[in-house]
């Protein structure tokens, strides 16, 4: 079997699998594919998926930029792949978006609903108009074969100058501005991440990421369809990136120094190993190999050179998507293997449509050929059973659909059911709030939440007798239970009844006919009321008639109860604002210990600190 073969299995494969996870992604939500948090919204999907891959398609207006612009004629080869790679490259965007999106069928918003003050609309548009002239460029090489489009390739072919300065355009603004998403986070992503100068690294990270994918896509395809590789055209192409690669290190180095946050990169801990790993293999690493004339001249030395550079500029992309923000905005986050397995099935995607495209149109000079495809190689038995699977070209397609359907088969069984079963939302446990005077209500300790001023609203509503405002039912032997105890989650309905404890040996001890009248189904409708038990249920002055056990989440019913109220005081005291999120939800609550790691000032050790709006997420 052939290595493009063998390549093309795995691929399938993966796509298969991917399938599988994007069938539970869009039926279910995103709670069933992904380890994903309010305190961790930006994950795997965004650092890789749509950062990365933004990115790895920067060799499109590199390599255009080059030879339309500055004449650079030795680089004309590279430049149909290069602009492949970039369209498969953000169509694969596109595609990963999709599956980040909590409603991806609302993507076409941007287009009616404009927030010119937004980055990420910038980068939206961008996109959207840059996938369009990529498709205007690639365009003229898939009519080629085609006679009737001699017309439309030929009026694109004359618009080839304009197209590549639009793109060019459209690439610096969105490379830039990816970087720009992140100005707004000073206090969550760690200083080594954080800078005023993102949008012009993320830019010039990206002009060195396109020279060396344009390496590492022509050596790879070269040993894969046995291609004479272009070792020549690359060692020129590996002279200017060496010098872009030290350019982005001296400028990263030197902002740091600039702005006093160079000395995070000494301390010990994890931040600063991940900072000199990535530093080293997307910048310092390739450039020093490309600076020695032997390595830079080698097949060997360039596919090296290339490969650290674009895991580099990859765990970058992922470091300030959201691996540089753990331990500083909550609880850790690990992806689950149905986050990476729907990556690995995109990238598949856009690897076999790259594979196709070179095979049946003219993007290199000379056309590859899968051996085992040609029509004139005599009929083979399969080396498995010895069966016989048709010619080579039927045969190919038979292995790739088994492939892709027993690896979409083995994603549905690996599926957890209890997440798909619960629409995907994660279980969010609830706790009681802090404070005393003044309570920090913040069910699942993420510290975003509202401080509630309890003494002073239950004197303004009326005294100890509007508890039942609030706490309008109790739990057995208790007075004012805080809700917490029923709501025990953040999002999902609770079981306030607990069927399973009062039927336990261990919790209620009850039989069926202590709650069931006999002779009739046993149903919520053929049992006792709590009330028939438990007389402390509800609380004094409260009337309350239970219709359900189920008690909504914890955040439905806290606005709930606090917005309506809000809305009615606001008409009496003609306040309009007093019902809007930002009255209560101002500011985020951050413990010592948090923030003694977050700055390193002991002075603030044993107190609480409350953050202004400004600092918020």
């Amino acid at each position: 079997m052939s290595r493009v073969r063998r390549l093309k299995l795995v691929l399938w494969a993966l796509t298969g699998l991917a399938a599988a996870v994007a069938a539970a992604r869009f039926l279910f939500g995103l709670g069933a594919t992904t380890n994903l948090s309010d305190a961790f919204p930006w994950g795997f999907w965004i650092g890789f998926d749509v950062m990365g891959g933004v990115a790895l398609a920067a060799g499109g207006f590199v390599l255009t930029a080059a030879v339309y612009i500055f004449r650079l004629e030795g680089f004309h080869s590279l430049v149909r792949p290069a602009v492949l790679t970039a369209l498969l490259g953000y169509l694969a965007v596109v595609a990963g978006l999709l599956f980040d999106l909590g409603l991806p069928w609302n993507i076409w918003h941007m287009i009616v609903f404009w927030n010119p003050h937004s980055p990420l609309f910038e980068v939206g548009w961008c996109v959207m108009l840059y996938l369009t002239v990529l498709t205007l460029e690639f365009f003229p090489v898939l009519a080629e074969d085609f006679s009737r489009l001699a017309r439309v390739r030929r009026v694109l072919e004359r618009a080839r100058i304009p197209l590549v300065i639009a793109g060019i355009g459209l690439s610096t603004l969105h490379q830039s501005s990816l970087g720009s998403l992140f100005l707004i986070t000073p206090y969550q992503l760690h200083p080594l991440w954080y800078s005023p100068l993102l949008p012009v690294l993320f830019l010039v990270s990206a002009i060195g990421l396109g020279t060396m994918m344009a390496t590492f896509e022509s050596h790879f395809t070269a040993w894969l369809y046995d291609r004479r590789p272009e070792t020549g055209t690359l060692a020129s192409l590996g002279g200017a990136a060496r010098w872009i690669l030290l350019f982005y290190a001296a400028l990263r180095l030197s902002d740091l120094a600039v702005r006093g946050q160079l000395r995070w990169a000494w301390l010990a801990g994890w931040h600063s190993v991940l900072f000199w790993l990535e530093l080293g293999l997307m910048a310092l690493a390739p450039a020093a190999l490309l600076f020695i004339p032997a390595v830079r001249a080698s097949r060997a030395g360039q596919f090296t050179a290339a490969v650290i550079g674009v895991a580099g500029v990859v765990l970058n992309r992922i470091d300030v998507g959201g691996l540089a923000h753990a331990g500083r905005t909550g609880p850790w986050y690990l992806p689950s293997w149905t986050e990476i397995a729907a990556s690995a099935g995109v990238v598949s995607a856009a690897a076999l449509a790259f594979l196709f495209m070179v095979e049946r149109f003219q993007v290199w000079e000379e056309r590859p050929r899968d051996p085992e495809a040609d029509p004139l190689q005599p009929p083979s038995l399969h080396p498995v059973g010895a069966t016989w699977l048709g010619p080579p070209a039927v045969a190919g397609r038979t292995l790739y659909s088994l492939s892709f359907v027993l690896a979409a088969a083995v994603g549905l069984a690996l599926l957890d059911p209890a997440r798909a079963a619960g629409h995907g939302v994660q279980p969010a446990p609830v706790e009681r709030a802090r404070g005393g005077e003044v309570l920090w209500v913040d069910g699942n300790r993420d510290g975003y939440g509202t401080a509630f001023p309890h003494e002073a609203h239950q004197q303004r509503e009326g005294g100890k007798a509007s508890c039942v405002l609030c706490h309008h039912m109790n739990l057995p032997g208790d007075r004012h239970s805080g809700c917490y105890e029923c709501h025990r989650d953040m999002y999902v309905a609770s079981d306030a009844f607990r069927h399973d404890w009062h039927a336990s040996p261990n919790g209620g001890r009850l039989s069926c006919r202590q709650c069931h009248r006999l002779g009739e189904p046993r149903s919520a409708a053929s049992a006792q009321s709590c009330t028939a038990c438990h007389k402390d249920l509800t609380p004094a002055g409260a009337v309350i008639k239970v219709r359900q056990y189920q008690a909504p989440g914890y955040a439905d019913v806290m606005h709930r109860l606090c917005t309506p109220c809000h809305a009615r005081r606001a008409e009496a005291v003609a306040k309009p604002d007093l019902a809007r999120c930002a009255t209560c939800h101002r500011e985020r609550f951050v413990p010592p210990e948090r923030r003694l790691a977050q700055t390193g000032e002991p002075g603030l050790v044993g107190k609480r600190l409350l953050l202004p709006p400004a600092e918020k997420r």
